[in-house]
């Protein structure tokens, strides 16, 4: 048997791993078109939650990248220079080079053969695979070859964002708010080393022209952000690693199996499956749920792959659905959210906490019981000191 992953992310690895693990004389080869030790972006983050499924279903993965991390007990939304933090929203972020190398060291023990520096143009180059799987990100080769089977479905958002990284320490995950001369901007971060944060900006449209980042270069884009949120960067500058202003993808497919023309199959995990906003900080556990649920599909079913790739799909679909249009509810409060700078800073993290229309006011109070007094004092118009 012979499976071929196309792309070495955190979805990627962790199949190739898991999968040559349980079939030790299966060949795994894992193809990475960038060289090794390159990685988009600057840090990854989990839920408790996120966390949980991991320590259960990967103890050995959970223990190892568990001591690199950065832990916080709440989140922090800051707006007009005010402070709101909402308990019981556990976090932990690790930088994306840590975890890639943690996920390396393990796929070369066990035996995966990984290729970096090695850009897949054609599903031809692994005609001999008995299986391929896209790992391969939202802009997957492995989807589009395929598309007439997957038949997949991209929307683009209206605004627009780019990934920073700065050396500015940040207690915990933290939203802040500002607004400037050309419009709204928020920005997501959070420590993710001892010497990094991870730091994302987001604005809508008409702010991300009327500032005239569409005809800036990296440095001057950087420039403009760092003035932006100068309070908040405390002199630090923004770093870049490939921070292009985007707009982010909502991907998703009607099928995640499919055959190849000349032999074998194909099966789409990760981002080259479907896209979840980042504001829900779940890409990565869905990448990693992914991989554990197709390697569990094969130790079921062996060398059967229609049978595998089937079972993968039926028993996974429904949790993903589920988690997509919570994320979807999120993006789209994003793209609204130069709108609700006239509410004031509790009431934004309030609406913030229940965007995604899963988070009921009784289960907020459950989980978050110290916000919660606050935000009924304030209704009830004694303020924050009767809170």
């Amino acid at each position: 048997m012979r499976i071929a992953v196309i792309g070495a992310g955190a979805a990627g690895l962790l199949f190739s791993l898991l999968i040559k693990r349980r079939f030790p004389e299966w060949r795994v080869e894992a193809f990475e078109q960038n060289p090794e030790g390159a990685t988009y972006g600057f840090g990854v983050v989990f839920s408790d939650g996120a966390l949980a499924f991991l320590e259960r279903d990967e103890p050995e993965l959970s223990r190892t990248i568990e001591a690199a991390m950065k832990r916080w007990p709440v989140q922090r939304i800051v707006h007009r220079d005010e402070q709101v933090e909402v308990d019981g929203n556990g976090f932990s972020a690790i930088g994306r080079l840590a975890l890639q190398e943690v996920l390396q060291d393990l796929c070369r023990g066990a035996g995966v053969e990984l290729r970096y520096g090695r850009a897949i143009m054609s599903l031809d180059e692994v005609a001999g695979a008995d299986l391929v799987v896209g790992a391969d990100g939202s802009n997957s080769l492995v989807r589009e070859t395929l598309a007439a089977q997957f038949l997949p479905a991209v929307e683009l958002l209206t605004n627009r964002f780019a990934w920073y990284g700065t050396a500015q320490p940040f207690e915990c995950l933290t939203l802040t708010f500002r607004v400037g001369e050309h419009g709204a901007f928020v920005a997501h971060h959070y420590p993710h080393s001892a010497s990094m944060s991870t730091f994302v900006v987001e604005c809508g449209e008409k702010a991300w022209r009327r500032a005239g980042l569409d005809r800036m270069n990296d440095a001057e884009s950087r420039g403009y952000c760092e003035r932006v949120f100068a309070p908040d960067l405390g002199g630090r500058s923004l770093v870049s690693n490939k921070s292009v202003w985007r707009r982010f993808p909502l991907v998703r497919n009607e099928r995640w199996t499919a055959r190849r023309p000349n032999s074998g199959h194909a099966v789409l995990i990760g981002d080259a499956l479907r896209t979840v906003h980042f504001s829900i900080g779940s890409g990565t556990r869905l990448a990693f749920e992914d991989a554990i649920a197709l390697e569990r599909a094969f130790a079921a079913c062996g060398q059967d792959v229609p049978r595998a790739l089937a079972s993968f799909e039926r028993e996974r679909r429904p949790i993903v659905e589920k988690l997509l249009a919570a994320a979807n509810a999120s993006s789209y409060w994003y793209e609204q959210f130069p709108d609700k700078m006239a509410l004031e800073p509790w009431q934004l993290a309030y609406d913030y906490m229940t965007r995604s229309g899963r988070m009921t006011e009784d289960r907020l109070r459950g989980q978050a019981p110290k916000f919660m007094a606050r935000v009924d004092a304030e209704r009830r118009g004694k303020g924050r000191g009767a809170a």
